[in-house]
């Protein structure tokens, strides 16, 4: 008898852990804000987002800065994603004074019509392809 309580018991421990466990959504729905500031930093931080394993759709807008990810929770997270693009040159904007930035030698790969640091390179972009500056 004690043992089929025991036995009974760590069932309900065992089922209970487990219904507390977070489920992790196959096709998770994210955005962030990525710096950059033309087409080709566009491919960029695109191809950068899914090279990570797990990712289904990566779209960085121009216009808002906003890349919209859908991947698999179970086999990436933000954080892996978000490494992956400051690799490749390309600053996440976390909240308004806070950012994950990309090293100066990573940020130094880009092209050089892509430095969305200087203020001149900024400024000399032509019609859709000038960055949009926040007031």
């Amino acid at each position: 008898m004690k043992k089929l309580v025991l036995v009974f018991s760590l069932f309900l421990i065992g089922f209970s852990v487990q219904s507390q466990e977070v489920k992790k959504k196959k096709n998770a729905k994210v955005s962030f804000e990525v710096d950059g500031i033309c087409g080709m930093c566009k491919t960029r931080i695109e191809t950068a987002a899914l090279k990570s394993k797990g990712v289904k759709f990566a779209v960085w807008s121009l216009e808002t800065h906003q890349l919209n990810v859908i991947m698999d929770e179970r086999k990436t997270d933000v954080l892996t994603i978000q490494k992956n693009i400051t690799e490749v040159g390309h600053d996440i904007i976390l909240e308004e004074d806070k950012k994950m930035v990309a090293t100066t030698e990573a940020y130094n790969s880009v092209h050089p019509c892509c430095k969305y640091r200087d203020e001149e390179i900024i400024t000399g972009h032509d019609g859709e392809l000038k960055k949009q500056k926040k007031n």
